[in-house]
């Protein structure tokens, strides 16, 4: 698998949720992929008008993902796409080389022209004009630029200074709508532990992964163990550890709907721009086994181990524009408890999540946090007195472009603690046995966490600028797995 430089992702889901006012939901129902499509509005611009809202898809892998461009404030200046392609992108400068695609390198580029913004020409482009491209070179996460200035030719194209942009310059009065599953063979992986297994499986019996594991067209899956520290003055038989498994169908949900200049009016009487609504964040079908066992060294304060880094950079084609998503998963263990208890528990999960942020020109930014579990335990034992809770999670960002907009946090955990007493009594006299009694009692929980951040990125939409991060809110549920008596 191929490796990039790890990302600094939001602190502790985050995405303390990569994902509450559309429904917090943990019951352990079956939930559809339409269910799980947030419904931003996107549509009701393209109704008023009997215009059809631009489809949402994949962008195709097996060919070079056109560029699109559009001239904002002129006549036919909507976004369209052409030939142009970023040979080069400096982040430092903001310039870019630009050249036409099926052009050779030797030669210098006619792609684009200094003429003043509005006067069109065939083929080039203009100081004012806006472009979005997929991944190119210097630029890993797309770009999405506006041009202010024509610097000159080069052997490679045409070099051009840019400005930042945001996306309803493209998509203007447009409406677009749809959730895209992630390819699992595009995602790159930093394994930090030794034992992390990465598998994967997609269209045309294609499958990646040890020999024998079984994963679902689309899914990805983590698998890992590894021992953790033992509990201060626990016995050698109780060395502890922890393995499983994370398995999810990641998809990506966005949905754009333009208006906002019908839709609202500035306090100085001037036309507001924007959409009217908006919509970004991460969604799917998700699996995990995991066990604890033995008494693990724990302090009240959870301490987390990350053991591995996932990064994809998925091309959405929103009609002519590539508009490119970027999706940080990191999969963690935490553990937290007394170091007293010793236990050996396993659990099943199965059910899905979504998390996110919609915009409306009335609320603004608001959050969207919502999952549904089934749970099963597998095997439950518990002795001595003490408690302790492990999770096995999922910490993701989502961004566009490069510019992160969600964080969440989807952590299912396990949870045991033990209560009692011993009591002994003495006899007086020699050779008088001593009588012990143990009693207490213990129980088993399974639960779910799941929270996250918006961030003030989210304006890359052409919304206004969230002025602090807004929290996703915390949603929160737990279930008794087994009980008893000792």
């Amino acid at each position: 698998m191929r490796k990039r430089p790890s990302r600094a992702l939001v602190p502790a889901l985050a995405a303390s949720a990569l994902f509450l006012a559309a429904g917090c939901s943990a019951d352990p129902v079956q939930s559809s992929a339409a269910a799980r499509t947030p419904d931003a509005g996107a549509s009701a611009t393209a109704t008023a008008n009997g215009d059809q809202p631009l489809a949402v898809a994949a962008a195709p892998a097996t060919a070079a993902t056109p560029t699109a461009a559009a001239r904002p404030g002129t006549a036919g200046g909507k976004a369209r796409q052409t030939s142009l392609k970023v040979k080069s992108y400096d982040s430092h400068t903001r310039r870019a080389v630009i050249s036409t695609l099926g052009k050779g390198t030797s030669s210098p580029s006619p792609s684009v022209s200094p003429t003043p913004a509005g006067t069109a020409t065939p083929g080039r482009t203009a100081v004012g004009d806006v472009i979005a491209s997929a991944p190119a070179p210097g630029a890993p996460d797309g770009l999405l630029a506006k041009v202010t200035k024509v610097i000159g030719e080069t052997a490679d194209g045409t070099e051009v200074q840019t400005a930042p942009t945001t996306l309803d310059t493209l998509l203007g009065d447009d409406d677009a709508k749809g959730t895209v599953p992630v390819d699992p063979a595009s995602f790159d992986v930093e394994r930090l532990l030794p034992d992390v297994k990465v598998s994967w499986a997609k269209t045309g019996d294609i499958h990646s992964g040890p020999e024998g594991t079984k994963v679902p067209l689309g899914s990805l899956r983590v698998d890992v163990a590894t021992k953790v520290a033992t509990a201060e003055g626990a016995p050698a038989s109780a060395g502890a550890s922890v393995s499983g498994f994370v398995q999810v169908k990641p998809e990506v949900d966005f949905s754009y709907g333009g208006g906002a200049s019908t839709a609202s009016t500035a306090s100085n009487g001037s036309t507001a721009s924007g959409p009217g609504a908006a919509y970004l964040g991460v969604s799917g079908d998700w699996t995990s086994q995991w066990a604890l066992k033995g008494r693990a060294g724990a302090s009240a304060k959870p301490v987390r181990l990350p053991f591995a880094k996932l990064h994809a950079d998925p091309v959405l084609q929103v009609g002519p524009i590539p508009v490119v998503v970027n999706l940080d998963l990191t999969c963690y263990f935490e553990i937290s408890g007394d170091g007293r208890v010793t236990v050996d528990v396993e659990q099943d999960l199965k059910g899905d999540f979504k998390a996110g942020g919609t915009f409306g020109t009335a609320a603004g930014w608001t959050p969207v946090n919502e999952s549904h579990m089934d749970s099963s335990p597998v095997r439950t034992s518990v002795t001595t007195a003490g408690s302790v809770k492990a999770a096995l999670g999922a910490q993701a960002t989502v961004g566009l472009y490069g510019a992160v907009g969600v964080t969440a946090d989807l952590a299912p955990y396990l949870r045991g603690e033990a209560a009692g007493t011993v009591t002994a009594t003495t006899p007086v006299g020699s050779g008088a046995k001593s009588d012990v009694a143990a009693s207490g009692s213990w129980a088993l929980y399974g639960g779910l966490d799941l929270s996250g951040t918006l961030q003030i990125q989210l304006a890359i939409f052409g919304t206004p600028v969230i002025q602090h991060a807004i929290p996703l809110g915390a949603l929160h549920r737990e279930w008794k797995l087994a009980d008893g008596k000792m």
